[in-house]
């Protein structure tokens, strides 16, 4: 296990990152966290962690990291939504590129050693690539969303050749799991089972027969805590390799949940990804990673969290 370091995490009392966070204090890393509490909840943060409720374009962000000198910076804090990026683009690279560019240079001057950066696969490669995607497959982002990770991605070159820190971007599938805040084109698993708890319609967009790489938060945060030790730049996909359409999530969750509920479909989304998977094998040979729960295992667990969290 890695030696104790000082860690900031941002967008650290959001949905991932609150779980990565949780996993740093109780490895025994010294944390802070970043977050101006957006979408995130304060009570995700861990007790252990220092709380900063800063905005990472903020002068406060770069002044904490002048002043606290983290050795690694954990970036997940981001505008998350791929319809919010596709309606305003302008705020959407105001938030995910100026913010990270704010970030990357004052961990520039403070001595960062290490960037560990929560990029996008699901977003990333576009409908062109061959399935499952691969990272030596060319980028092809539809949405400003997938092109700002993109650009963010090829910033971190440019701090790393410039500065010296070491960048590992991890291109995340359709993440799923406990603290899901169902914002953004991943979030249908914590929609579909907020509307089961409520008694309400969930509506799939489309055929339903669009899909998705679905990997479980706790995998996720094997990977972020595996790139703490990764000792050299790097991207890799982190996902689970299987394409799962959107109607069977809503039939796995129907049926786990007994809820009388069957499918109902409406228009389909425009412009959406109609399939997408990633490859992860170079993370298993370099990092050491691999999907360890399964999607009914995941989604059990999921349902469960949200039941304990609602009163249900």
């Amino acid at each position: 296990m890695t030696a104790p370091k000082r860690i900031l995490v941002t967008g650290g009392a959001g949905f991932i990152a609150s779980h990565v966070a949780d996993q740093l204090v109780a490895a025994g890393h010294d944390v802070a966290i970043v977050d101006n509490l957006s979408t995130g909840k304060q009570e995700n943060v861990p007790a252990a962690a220092q709380f900063y409720p800063y905005d990472i374009k903020s002068p406060e962000t770069a002044e904490l990291i002048g002043r606290w000198r983290p050795q690694v910076v954990i970036h997940h804090s981001a505008q998350m939504s791929v319809q919010v990026s596709v309606n305003d683009p302008v705020m959407d690279a105001r938030e995910n590129i100026l913010g990270s560019l704010n970030l990357f240079q004052a961990a520039a001057q403070a001595g960062v050693t290490k960037i560990i950066f929560a990029s996008t696969g699901g977003a990333m490669y576009g409908d062109e690539a061959p399935l499952p995607a691969r990272e030596a497959d060319r980028p092809h982002p539809e949405a400003p969303y997938g092109i700002a990770k993109m650009a963010v991605e090829h910033y971190l070159h440019f701090y790393r050749r410039q500065h010296g820190i070491i960048p590992v971007c991890l291109r995340y599938a359709n993440v799923f799991g406990p603290r899901q805040n169902g914002q953004g084109e991943a979030g249908v698993v914590a929609i579909f089972i907020e509307k089961f708890l409520a008694g309400q319609q969930p509506r799939i967009n489309g055929d339903g027969l669009q899909t998705r790489d679905f990997v479980f938060v706790g995998d996720i945060v094997a990977a972020n805590l595996l790139a703490l030790d990764y000792p050299q730049p790097g991207v890799f996909n982190i996902g689970t390799g299987k394409e799962t359409d959107i109607l069977t999530i809503y039939l796995e969750l129907q049926a786990l949940m007994a809820s009388p509920l069957g499918p109902v479909h409406g228009p389909a989304k425009p412009g959406e990804q109609r399939r997408s998977a990633l490859d992860s094998t170079l993370a298993r040979r370099d990092l050491g990673w691999q999907p360890r729960v399964g999607l009914r295992d995941g989604l059990a667990q999921t349902v469960a969290a949200f039941r304990q969290a609602g009163g249900a």
